[in-house]
């Protein structure tokens, strides 16, 4: 078996609801997740109970980090 190579050393805080605050590798400023307006209303969330604002959701990093 090969060696480790590599371990990401990430931490995320929930924040309220579906906000959450990403400490990433690389990133000098900390990356937010939440939802957004389509996946809020498949869910059936009411993002105004939550008083958070948008934000891109992490099935939305994750395609963007696999490419598109």
């Amino acid at each position: 078996m090969a060696d480790v190579v590599y371990v990401s050393s990430i931490h995320i805080e929930r924040i309220k609801g579906p906000l959450r605050v990403a400490r990433l590798p690389g990133e000098a400023q900390p990356v937010y997740f939440s939802v957004h307006s389509e996946i809020a209303k498949h869910y059936g969330l009411d993002m105004s109970r939550f008083g958070t604002e948008s934000h891109a959701s992490t099935i939305d990093y994750v395609i963007a980090g696999l490419g598109g």
